[in-house]
């Protein structure tokens, strides 16, 4: 026995003497304790062995729950045998080792039964290792050893993220580190209220982090606050894990269309290089560990692998997911119309909570007449009833819920959602392999009249309606989608009440658009007396425009000034335009400074221009102020004094100044100097100025020294620079090169293999190859890649093969897009089959025209059917 159990250590000492004294109760040996727990028979052996290792916070957990001990006062003797004491991490949150992953929302996998009269206890299935996990490890490690971290599991509904996550923290629970949920009243209103108060040593658990990035209006803040944190020294070191569907990955980190506004910038910068995909399915090397945790007893494995080991998709299986799809399959015609409704809820933008006398009207149009005229009045009461019982997995097809109450303290913090907004009566929750499923299978279907209508009369939270409006438009049902937005507006929707103020000042009644714009502000949305300001000034009432922005600044936010200030400097009022940003930096609005430094130094007035640049750095500016100095004292010949503010500005963590010299160099023909200033700024790390040198020089035709210096880049990590390698090889005629540098770049960015064959057809093409661009074109079509269906159904059609362009005009018309329904419209309206051709438009207006990309489509649904469709696809009458 070591020293530690002879009385050195006696918390350890009766740690294992109760847990000794529960097994003799339960009469389990260490085998069948093992089974039960859901641990391996080593762990289970070592946490009772005298001279073992000290058994982790999980271990400790799990046991005291299959000998029902008291949970607590097995952890704080843990605690005290580590020589923890009994502190808790501070800050929001509890112990890793006191939660249930369960409320962590890890799907539940089964309910395991061990003897006669034994109840039953949930357990988690064995683990298996995939490459997600190592990556998942390292970064564990990294925030263990005292680096705050983030990582993002991306993939598609129960494919094991969280569970991955779970796994990965157990380290840190041995550490005594902490988690924090954030969930309640909402998730992102949880996030927001005490992200600041996050202490070091703790795991911010973001599971199904589209609720906090993806919110409407407080997914940016969210974002940025977690920035803050992982760069906050003082709350160091946190870790950040949450869980995306691809769908979502895929919005936050698109790049906004050319003049559109990028709602995720804050949120696409947070995730850049944070996130990694999950597989749907297991490989073959995962699908043998998993046989081998069967073999060595695991139940749950076992019975998964009877039906998964085929198509790999394990966890699905262990979630409940084919079961779930079973019961829906073969459910009640009543049941079937229940969960259409819910799936069309959510896959239009309606929220997970969903209110059963929403689902009950909306249903009624889903079901069929001979069905319908055998319903009995209790029809829904049934339905909900059989939908309510569980499948494999502890999960059903659609599940009351109960939203937890709202516990603010006193302040004048205000929750989004009011009382006015919360739905009344019962809710229930869609199965999320269902809402996936329903995703897909239902892409192409419009809902009928019953599902608007209902939203219509039951909905009442103002994103929901926000959302369904837009679905409504989008799919052409211009009826419903100004109702809807009308509803939205009543129920305090501040982009209904901005978008009805934008008509009404369309059409001149500037009275009616200012009272819905108050409105809106009422609601939370200070931007809306900017736009006021605007459509003000824009008609010309620039003193009722200057009033209102000065009555904007009462309420802490000078934009209106600047904003009045840009359109009458846009507008050639130098004066007034001068005199607005001095009331704007009056009010310590240092970017109002730098406009105003602009404004001096266009007007000769170098020496007035300096002082208030400075004024803006001395009071904070980093961002501008720095990069305009410098630009002044090198104009003026202060090469010296422009050098060092830039090293001053490195300093304080912007390199964006000495970036700035070393083009002002460059352009001044100081080669030298400015590679100088341009290494100087890689030291600090920022490769970003290589490449633009890099650039200036292959612009002035210089490739010689612009080549050095892209490999140099890529040398030092800039991914960048093998494009443009790519684009140097490509000018010079090497082709091959060109190639290999754009696959070295793509590798650096982490494109698909679709992606790549994408952009170097389109390199192909760009030089004439447009058979090699086509055979390129044809594999990435084969692998599911939409645009390039359609540039081959493009290219057939300028080749004059029109048969050819039809059929990838149909396959891409297959896959979703609205654009290529459109053009095989137009094809049939060019061969006179205009039956055929309203076939093709109706399909379009069914998948909806959201997307930058359908304009045209929806250009053409307007020219055909100027007063929209109903739900059924009938043009509808001039209404108003």
């Amino acid at each position: 026995m070591r020293d530690e159990d002879r009385g050195r250590n006696p918390a350890l000492t009766e740690l294992r003497r109760r847990l000794e004294a529960g097994r003799a109760r339960t009469r389990l040996n260490k085998t069948d304790l093992a089974g039960r727990a859901g641990l391996g028979r080593t762990t289970v052996s070592e946490a009772f062995q005298t001279d073992g290792p000290l058994p982790s916070v999980q271990t400790v957990t799990t046991l005291a729950d299959a000998l029902r001990l008291p949970v607590e006062e097995l952890l704080e003797l843990r605690r005290v045998a580590a020589g923890g004491g009994t502190s808790e991490p501070p800050g929001p949150g509890r112990p890793i080792g006191q939660w249930d992953p369960h409320a962590l929302e890890v799907h539940p996998a089964g309910i395991a039964q061990y003897g006669s009269g034994s109840p039953g206890q949930r357990v988690l299935p064995g683990y298996v290792l995939r490459e997600h996990d190592r990556i998942l490890a390292d970064v564990v490690r990294e925030a263990q050893q005292g680096h705050s971290e983030i990582l993002i599991l991306a993939g598609g509904s129960s494919t094991g993220k969280t569970r991955a996550c779970w796994e990965a923290v157990q380290l840190l629970a041995e550490h005594e580190w902490g988690l924090w949920h954030p969930f309640d009243p909402t998730r992102a209103e949880a996030a927001l209220e005490d992200l600041h108060r996050v202490g070091p040593r703790t795991v911010l658990w973001l599971n199904e982090a589209h609720h906090y990035l993806g919110h409407t209006t407080a997914g940016e803040r969210v974002a940025a606050a977690l920035h803050h944190l992982l760069i906050s020294p003082q709350h160091g070191p946190v870790l950040v894990l949450g869980t995306l569907w691809p769908d979502y990955v895929k919005q936050f980190t698109a790049l906004p269309a050319a003049g559109a506004s990028d709602p995720h910038s804050r949120v696409r910068e947070l995730l850049a290089g944070r996130i990694v995909n999950v597989p749907d399915t297991f490989d073959a090397e995962a699908l043998a560990a998993a046989t081998v945790l069967a073999e060595d007893g695991d139940r749950l494995l076992a019975d998964a692998l009877t039906r998964a080991r085929l198509d790999g998709r394990l966890t699905q299986d262990l979630a409940g997911g084919p079961a779930l799809l079973e019961r829906y399959r073969n459910g009640s015609p009543a049941a079937r119309a229940l969960l259409h409704a819910a799936m069309d809820a959510r896959r239009l933008g309606v929220g997970l909570h969903l209110p059963q006398a929403f689902l009950t009207d909306a249903a009624t149009d889903y079901v069929h007449d001979t069905d319908w005229n055998q319903f009995t009045d209790e029809w829904a009461e049934q339905a909900y009833a059989e939908l309510a019982e569980q499948v494999h997995g502890k999960q059903a097809p659609l599940s009351r819920v109960a939203p937890r109450p709202q516990r603010r303290p006193p302040g004048p913090s205000t929750p989004a959602d009011g009382p006015s907004v919360r739905p009344v009566g019962p809710v229930f929750r869609l199965a999320d392999y269902l809402e996936q499923y329903g995703r897909t299978i239902r892409r192409h279907i419009c809902p009928p009249a019953s599902f608007w209508d209902a939203a219509c009369t039951h909905l009442t939270r103002p994103d929901d309606l926000d959302n369904l409006t837009q679905a409504a438009s989008d799919r052409h049902r211009l009826q419903w989608a100004h109702h809807l937005r009308l509803r939205a507006a009543d129920r305090g929707s501040t982009s209904a009440l901005n978008y009805l103020a934008e008509i009404r000042d369309r059409a001149g009644d500037h009275q009616g658009a200012e009272a819905l714009y108050w409105r809106a502000f009422d609601h939370g949305d200070v931007y809306a007396l900017i736009h006021m300001t605007e459509m003000w000034e824009r008609a010309g009432d620039h003193q009722r425009a200057e009033a209102l922005a000065r009555e904007i600044v009462d309420y802490g936010h000078t934009y209106a000034l600047i904003r009045l200030a840009e359109m009458r400097e846009k507008a050639g009022d130098h004066q007034s335009a001068e005199a607005l940003y001095r009331q704007a930096a009056d009010h310590g609005n240092t970017r109002a400074l730098c406009r105003l430094a602009r404004m001096r130094e266009v007007a000769g007035d170098r020496a007035g221009a300096e002082i208030l640049a400075r004024q803006a750095v001395d009071h904070g500016n980093l961002d501008d102020a720095p990069c305009l100095l410098v630009g002044m004292w090198e104009k003026a010949g202060d090469h010296q004094g422009a050098e060092a503010l830039a090293q001053w500005a490195i300093g304080q963590g912007k390199s964006d100044a000495l970036i700035l010299l070393a083009e002002m160099r460059e352009e001044a023909g100081d080669h030298q100097g400015a590679e100088i200033l341009a290494w100087q700024a890689v030291d600090q790390g920022d490769t970003g100025a290589l490449m633009r040198l890099a650039e200036m020089r292959e612009d002035a035709g210089n490739f010689q020294d612009a080549e050095p210096l892209y490999r140099q880049a890529a040398d030092h990590g800039d991914g960048r620079a093998f494009y443009g390698l790519c684009g140097m090889r490509q000018k010079a005629g090497a082709h091959e090169g060109a190639e290999a540098y754009w696959r070295q770049g793509a590798e650096a960015s982490g494109q698909s293999s679709t992606d790549v064959m994408w952009d170097l057809a389109l390199l192909r093409e760009a030089r004439g190859d447009f058979q090699g661009a086509e055979a390129l074109f044809r594999q990435a079509a084969d692998h599911g890649y939409v645009a390039a269906m359609m540039r081959l159904a493009e290219m057939r059609w300028e080749a004059g093969d029109h048969q050819g362009a039809k059929t990838f005009y149909r396959q891409a018309a297959n896959h979703g897009d609205t654009l290529a329904m459109i053009r095989l419209a137009e094809m049939r309206v060019e061969a006179g089959d205009h039956q055929g051709a309203e076939a093709h438009y109706l399909q379009a207006a069914d998948h909806g025209t959201g997307s930058w990309s359908s304009y045209r489509a929806a250009v053409a649904l307007r020219r055909l059917w100027p007063h929209g469709l109903d739900p059924d696809g009938r043009p509808m009458p001039r209404w108003r």
